[in-house]
């Protein structure tokens, strides 16, 4: 069964196509700034990348109608549990609007429902970054005014998490994890018996600091500064994602580079690069508290977790007392779409409605 990928980012959209689990073609179909400029929303682009994605199949010489099915990535839909969901005009409707945030994932729900309108085939999203499966204790936030909210990597957690359980010999239900993908953001998962019951929001300033992003900050000094007249509300929340953390410290938040300045004797960057798996370590220890101690294996995945010689070696020293510490770099978001499309196809799983998900949080 041949399956197309679509996973639309800020500046690319990544396509493949697999059969079965053997994957046939991928691309990165990068988009110049010249090529976006005309567009005033990111849904506006939706022609657009629709048309191109369509060019990639003409290319690799597939025809629609062999596709069995086509998977975007979800987008910023309403909170709902993770899963495998057929994409639905309800859904549709709330990431043409923007309701929850513009974010370039809104795209792939869209451009794969085209393929179900013109072609008539089944269209999915799996795992989008709302997935919400937080326990109720895990929704206290410490005010009444304020909830506790999951947004992270769901997509490559769960994935991860499903090829951490094979390896320890079980499956994903069967299993407790702490999950860490570490990227531009960092989200640290606690897994247990196949849902992610507790989970730092990875997009609004809650963890440890990251590449580029903040994490928690001292509240009552970020209260100062709010107030302060220096900065306007862009400023300040540009400080908490996209110019904090790494990049704020050290002018780069490219982990590559990072790791050569401490090859070469840059103290400082050894710090600020040490001082994040500290905070991460920290986040991990928070999970197994969750989880009780009961932690089948703590899982690295994402970017950072290439970079054996500092951020593992480091992460491993301080975690490896709770369990044992599991290591899949990157995260190959098209083989988790598909295989998510793939589970429904073959029967193992049903594919969700979106309406009856809808979490009332």
């Amino acid at each position: 069964m041949k399956i197309l990928t679509i996973n639309p980012g800020s500046t690319s959209t990544k396509v493949a196509v697999f059969e079965d689990e053997q994957l046939l073609h991928s691309k990165t179909l990068r988009h110049s700034t010249e090529e976006l400029a005309p567009f005033q929303k990111l849904t506006d682009q939706f022609e657009f990348r629709a048309r191109i994605v369509e060019e990639f199949l003409k290319e690799v010489g597939i025809e629609p109608n062999d596709l069995a099915a086509v998977v975007g990535r979800g987008g910023l839909l309403d909170p709902i549990p993770g899963g495998t969901y057929k994409v639905s005009e309800d859904m549709l409707e709330i990431l043409r609007e923007g309701k929850n945030g513009e974010h370039a994932s809104n795209l792939g729900a869209l451009i794969a429902y085209e393929f179900t309108k013109k072609y008539g085939i089944p269209s999915f999203i799996v795992d989008p970054v709302v997935v919400d499966e937080l326990e109720p204790l895990a929704r206290y936030s410490g005010h009444p005014m304020f909830k506790r909210k999951s947004i992270f990597h769901a997509l490559n957690q769960k994935a991860t998490a499903r090829m951490a359980a094979a390896q320890l010999g079980k499956t994903y239900e069967e299993v407790n994890l702490i999950v860490v993908h570490m990227g531009g953001g960092i989200s640290i998962g606690a897994h247990r018996r196949g849902k992610v019951v507790n989970v730092n929001n990875a997009l609004d300033g809650d963890g440890p600091f990251t590449p580029e992003r903040s994490g928690t900050l001292p509240l009552t000094q970020l209260i100062d500064l709010c107030f302060s007249g220096k900065y306007t509300l862009d400023e300040m929340k540009k400080k908490i994602k996209g110019a904090g953390g790494m990049v704020d410290y050290l002018g780069t938040n490219d982990g590559l580079t990072v790791q050569q300045r401490i090859r070469e004797g840059d103290k400082e960057a050894e710090l600020v690069y040490k001082a994040m798996a500290y905070q991460i370590a920290k986040w991990i220890g928070k999970m197994a508290a969750v989880l009780k101690g009961e932690v089948d294996a703590i899982v690295l995945t994402g970017g950072l977790a290439y970079d054996k010689e500092f951020m593992v070696k480091w992460l491993t020293e301080y975690v490896s007392f709770i369990a044992p510490v599991l290591v899949f770099p990157g995260g190959d978001e098209e083989r988790a779409l598909a295989m998510g499309a793939l589970r429904v196809l073959r029967g193992l799983e049903q594919a969700k409605n979106y309406a009856e998900n809808v979490l009332k949080i």
